[in-house]
């Protein structure tokens, strides 16, 4: 463990807002909180970011996928985890966390992959930049199979919200009308290669229930600082200090209201309190949840938000699934000339299948709600002379339980002095049968289609066609590949992880109000995942922005208003 200067100095400034995280939720709220006029301090417990994070590469990234001697080198060199993520590229290692330095712990029967970025942007600067909206078939879902509890709000409260984001982000993508999938703002098309194209419409052919779309995202953003934090800092009010580790929010013994937090100077070495009106906790879910755990004392005996007992349950990622081959006939890579190419991060685009099972009544018994798929097909870069590749990857709901849950390890404790999150998260029946369903989907979609299968497998199995996973790689790293590839489809392997501090409307079922707001201490607010009070199977980072942006709106007002 790091030795610090336990005497704890403290900030002179009293800040209006004190946001922990910098990702996708607390670069939206520090950006609300500051155009509504608050002086706000932003706290990031990894480093901040330099232009030598994107090092220039005029053709983009030049592979991801198997990297076996790549990943190898990662696992060895202290990236045991990070090196599972499902579509590795060794350009963008530094962008993931060592984890020796951030432990965790799970039940030796119950593996989480915990993929995560210490920087200033987090996650933003290695996720996929898909960006969906949900729909109250994501909201209100169980009130059409009865399983679980809805969101106290509906599509119609985040709308506005949806807008505000996806125009700040340029949003590419295209109107299609579907239901379940609300059209956005976009600031120009998005495109289907001729592969996607030629999938789109044989799938669409065979299955009209089912549609294959291009994808809505956001192009890599070439400043590289999340847009709304540079937004926040052009107006002068807000304040950053990366490296800083928050490790407990302060409370009035009296009251249980937040007066600020206490964090650790990477750095500096030291122990730091900063005094604020209100807190923003936007750390992601595991982080969120450990801090508010972490938080125990005066009238949160069990932690702030804990009054209900429900602090750190109901957490969820996705089933995950994957599928990857070639295109007959077509070699090299095709590309989309929506959007130019990133010195850094390549080319964009790909197609996505939005849910269709069990929307409007049981269309598929063998379990509750559905999945969809991402991924891209002749994009994958390939060499000129080399068969085009195809690869994506499918994201399936996981119903709440309470027993999946985030918990503060009893004995052992990180570097700052923080007890380590023990994760225990376990697919049940419902999500074994999602995933071989996931998996038979897609194999029949790529079949009709016309591509060429090299294997399909989710954690509960690998499935080899053809001539099997990577045909061209060396015998070792396809040996490797197949031993360990069901492990790097564990839970966590989606990075979509969510819930564990649920909304409601009730504070003896949940830790968070409507508007993001803790039941137990008012002038808390946790306006990232970790509020989802069910998971989806699209992509939870518009939500998460969007959900930010109205409870950081929220919260300005409740202070104007003098109600916290």
């Amino acid at each position: 463990m790091t030795h610090y200067n336990l005497a704890v100095g403290h900030m002179s400034k009293q800040y209006d807002a004190i946001v922990v995280g910098s990702g996708a939720a607390g670069s939206f709220t520090a950006y609300e909180l500051t155009a509504r006029g608050l002086d706000v301090l932003l706290l990031e417990a990894g480093r901040t970011i330099t232009p030598d994070d994107f090092p220039v590469n005029g053709n983009g990234p030049r592979e991801k996928g198997i990297q076996i001697w790549d990943r190898a080198v990662a696992a060895l060199t202290g990236q045991p985890v990070q090196s599972k993520v499902a579509l590795y590229g060794p350009q963008q290692r530094h962008l993931f966390v060592k984890d020796g330095e951030h432990p965790y712990s799970t039940p030796k029967d119950a593996p989480f992959l915990w993929i995560r970025g210490k920087q200033l942007g987090g996650r933003l600067h290695t996720f996929g930049r898909v960006l969906m909206r949900w729909s109250d078939y994501d909201f209100k879902a169980a009130s059409r199979d009865g399983y679980g509890q809805d969101w106290p709000i509906s599509y119609a409260d985040l709308e506005r919200w949806y807008a505000r984001v996806e125009d700040m982000l340029q949003l590419r993508g295209c109107a299609e009308g579907i239901p379940n999938l609300p059209d956005s703002h976009y600031a120009g098309p998005s495109k289907l290669t001729a592969a996607e194209n030629d999938f789109k419409a044989k799938t669409e052919a065979n299955w009209p229930d089912r549609k294959a779309i291009s994808w809505r995202y956001m192009p890599p953003n070439a400043r590289r600082i999340p847009q709304p934090i540079l937004a926040a800092m052009e107006t002068g009010k807000l304040s950053i200090r990366s490296d800083a580790v928050v490790r407990h929010i302060l409370t009035d013994p009296a009251n249980g209201k937040a007066t600020g937090v206490e964090f650790a100077d990477r750095a500096r070495k030291t122990v730091e309190a900063a005094d604020a009106r209100i807190v923003m906790v936007c750390a992601s879910p595991i982080e969120s949840v450990r801090l508010l755990l972490n938080s125990a004392g005066g009238k949160h005996a069990n932690g702030i938000g804990n009054n209900s007992g429900n602090l750190g349950r109901y957490f969820m990622d996705q089933v995950p699934n994957l599928i990857m081959g070639t295109v007959p006939g077509q070699t090299g890579a095709e590309r989309d000339d929506s959007v130019p190419p990133d010195p850094f991060y390549g080319t964009s685009g790909g197609v996505f299948i939005p849910r269709w099972e069990n929307l409007d009544g049981a269309s598929n018994p063998d379990f509750m709600r559905g999945f969809g798929y991402q991924g891209t097909i002749g994009r994958l870069y390939a060499p000129p002379a080399k068969p085009a590749k195809f690869g994506i990857m499918g994201f399936g709901e996981v119903l709440p339980h309470a027993d999946n849950r985030v918990s503060l390890h009893p004995t052992r404790k990180d570097r700052w002095g923080i007890p380590i999150p023990h994760i225990d998260i376990r697919m049940r029946e419902n999500e074994i049968a999602m995933a071989r369903a996931q998996v038979a989907a897609i194999t029949h979609m790529c079949a009709h289609a016309g591509l060429d299968t090299e294997f399909a497998g989710s954690y509960v199995g690998l499935e080899e066609h053809g001539r099997g996973a990577f045909p061209d790689a060396d015998p070792i790293s396809r040996m490797l590949f197949r031993r360990y590839f069901c492990k790097s489809m564990a839970p966590g392997a989606c990075i979509h992880e969510s819930g564990g501090a649920r909304m409601g409307d009730d504070p003896a079922t949940s830790v968070v109000n409507s508007y993001n707001q803790v039941w137990d201490a008012p002038n808390v607010f946790v306006a990232d995942a970790s509020a989802f009070a069910s998971g989806g199977c699209s992509g939870t980072t518009l939500t998460v922005m969007a959900l930010a942006s109205r409870a950081a709106d929220y919260a300005a007002t409740q202070l104007e208003q003098g109600k916290v």
